[in-house]
């Protein structure tokens, strides 16, 4: 397997819980822009598009595509994702969990809030990796943001619906903390990104995103989660996820063998 990171940007990525990955993709940009787009035109019935107060640009959030448009299948089977997964997680079997597409068009009122993945998710283990990749230039004022080290907080967070409302209102969770009110409290990092750059991060690892302000750019990224090694499926009674993969006949505790679910690289 060909190797693609140093060790500097492995070692970020497992202390920090989030890393940057210059230029690592920058021969997919436009496979995924046209992927992007025949997914806008034609959305899941599920995909949600979100307005901000003043009205503006949409944000379009969609998710659990790969199978039907051809790019996006493209891109998980034959890029070299699979392989960089395996040296950021340090794992034998890398699996796909789904894809995610979030557009913020010029003028987005909406800003993505501070929150983990993992506790919207279905699935849990040790390794986990998320690849964030913009398609459009990002300014640092704009990007991804993440609060470094929480990955190994040992703590899972509420996870919210975008009007602040609780997914599951008795999960048993404590609220996340206010981020923006005491930012001098936390290490916050992030990086103004290029088109084919990535930004690797943890489920764990508490993440957010500013609104989108610009008069005239807009903010589109692709990202792709992936899992390693000894991933378990996860059903609690009452728990709704995020996706929520209905259709999946796994119990609890289950490896994550079913189709929804494929191996990539092992």
């Amino acid at each position: 397997m060909s190797r693609h990171l140093d060790d500097q940007t492995i070692q970020a990525f497992r202390d920090k819980g989030a890393a940057v990955l210059r230029g690592i993709f920058s021969d997919w940009v436009d496979t995924l822009r046209d992927g992007v787009d025949a997914n806008m035109a034609d959305p899941d019935p599920t995909a949600r598009i979100y307005k901000g107060e003043n009205g503006g640009g949409r944000f379009f959030v969609d998710y659990c595509n790969w199978a039907r448009i051809p790019e996006y299948k493209d891109f998980i089977f034959n890029s070299p994702a699979a392989e960089i997964g395996a040296e950021l997680m340090d794992s034998r079997q890398v699996q796909l969990f789904h894809e995610h597409v979030l557009v913020k068009e010029a003028q987005t009122g909406v800003p993505t809030p501070w929150h983990q993945d993992a506790p919207y998710y279905c699935v849990e283990g040790p390794k986990t990796l998320s690849l964030w990749i913009p398609l459009d230039e990002i300014p640092r004022e704009t990007t991804l943001e993440f609060v470094s080290g929480s990955h190994k907080w040992d703590k899972f967070f509420r996870p919210q619906r975008f009007d602040g409302s609780a997914l599951n209102e008795n999960d048993g969770l404590e609220d996340i903390p206010d981020i923006n009110g005491n930012r001098s409290d936390y290490e916050i990092i992030g990086w103004p990104v290029s088109p084919g750059d990535a930004v690797a991060f943890d489920y764990r690892t508490i993440h957010g995103a500013p609104a989108n302000t610009s008069a005239s750019s807009q903010r589109r990224a692709f990202s792709l989660r992936l899992v390693g090694d000894d991933v378990r499926f996860v059903r609690r009674e009452g728990i709704v996820t995020s996706p929520p993969f209905k259709e999946v006949t796994l119990q609890h505790g289950d490896s994550l063998a079913a189709e929804e679910f494929p191996v990539l690289l092992s």
